[in-house]
């Protein structure tokens, strides 16, 4: 494992983080003993840095983070968790929900806190409300170590929360997609200037930059590589490229995937890819860009959708569809997933949005959902949708017997 400081404290951090929001399940909850056990063995080959929130998988992941840390665990480990700035309605509020993390996760402090979920406007009211108080109050008392925030904002409003108040570090989303999207690239080198350590977040874009069968014109740029390398392997590697880079986030759940990181992150030095090596990524990304639909990470903060639309999932499928361009496997795997076959019982259809608009404050990466939920709707479902849902369900229903 290789390390990095933080800039402003020294601490040595892991350059892979365990991320805590795709924890694996088992019959729709998480899959508790599995899950600890992957933290476990993933702190013990030299991951500590952790990384949770107040959200995640329900309210359930900060709990199930804190029993993992038992045993001598947590002395191993720098926990980061986040306060929810959209339930805060008062300063008292932020004492209350910092206190209650601390209660779910069995600790008497916070390594790395953060603000969670900030573009501009959030950023002014949680400011207005006492933010800056409260982090001074909470580092002076012990609760907290070091602040920081998650941006999901526009650039333009990057710069102005790092400089409103004296952070420790800030998180971002940052991949090799994402180079003018959000923070970007220029926002990873202004905080870095300030000497803020930067987390990274969906280095993988939700896991579509990490898939072992990539785009068949994705595969024919990775072939042309002199050092050959995975999808997953050329987009973590670009990103801890950046020598601003401190810590790289994975939402690992699946053994073989943690394993494979934990190798990368052995050997991904800052400026080690060469000149051509970047150049080949950034045809990847290009490429990428024109096969993609929709920017969506599958973080699901636009859930739960009040007419029951299965977000992700619709998006999910509907960018494979056009990555892949295997159109009859795309809507078989859209019908099997989103129809509820597979999993609640009930549907989640694009065609079920009623373009309420309550998912828009929600999403972080500002899509127009209502919008492309139209042409979801369109593309995957059309005149003999019902019939295909149909002999899905009759499929399923003779596979299970």
């Amino acid at each position: 494992m290789l390390y990095r400081k933080m800039p402003k404290t020294g601490d040595e951090l892991s350059i892979l983080g365990f991320g805590c929001m795709r924890l694996p399940m088992a019959d729709g909850q998480i899959d508790e003993a599995r899950a600890i056990a992957q933290i476990r063995s993933a702190i013990d080959s030299g991951v500590n840095y952790v990384d949770t929130a107040w959200p995640y998988h329900g309210g359930e992941s900060e709990p199930l983070l804190g029993r993992a840390l038992k045993d001598g665990y947590r002395e191993r480990v720098k926990i980061a968790t986040k306060l929810p700035t959209w339930l805060i309605n008062s300063r008292e509020d932020m004492d209350r929900y910092l206190n209650a993390q601390l209660e779910r996760l069995g600790t008497d402090h916070i390594d790395y806190y953060l603000v969670h979920a900030l573009d501009g406007p959030a950023w002014d009211a949680i400011k207005a409300q006492g933010i800056c108080e409260f982090l001074d109050q909470a580092k002076k008392d012990g609760r907290i170590v070091n602040s920081g925030f998650s941006f999901h904002g526009l650039p333009e409003d990057f710069s102005r929360i790092v400089d409103g108040y004296p952070w420790i570090f800030c998180q971002i989303q940052y991949n090799y997609l994402d180079q003018q999207y959000q923070a970007g690239t220029d926002g990873l080198k202004y905080a870095a200037s300030k000497g803020l350590g930067v987390v990274i977040m969906e280095p993988l874009r939700g896991g579509n930059l990490g898939l072992a069968a990539a785009p068949p014109a994705v595969a024919a740029i990775w072939d042309e590589g002199k050092t050959k390398r995975t999808p997953v392997e050329w987009a973590l590697r670009w990103v801890w490229n950046h020598p601003e880079v401190t810590v790289v986030l994975s939402g690992m759940n699946d053994e073989a995937h943690i394993a494979q990181n934990l190798a990368i992150a052995g050997e991904a030095h800052a400026g080690s890819l060469t000149g051509e090596e970047l150049e080949l990524v950034d045809r990847a990304g290009k490429k990428y860009q024109e096969l993609m639909q929709v920017g969506c990470t599958g973080c699901a903060y636009c859930m739960p959708c009040p007419a029951g639309v299965k977000i992700p999932l619709c998006f999910d499928f509907f960018n494979k569809m056009h990555m892949f361009g295997n159109v009859e496997e795309a809507k078989f795997m859209y019908i099997a997933f989103v129809s509820g076959i597979t999993g609640s019982g009930e549907p989640g259809f694009a065609s079920q949005c009623v373009a309420c608009g309550e998912c828009l404050d929600k999403c972080p990466q500002h899509i127009a959902i209502p919008e492309m939920m139209e042409r979801v709707a369109a593309e995957m479902e059309g005149p003999d949708f019902q019939e295909r849902v149909a002999g899905i369900k009759e499929h399923f229903k003779t596979g299970l017997k």
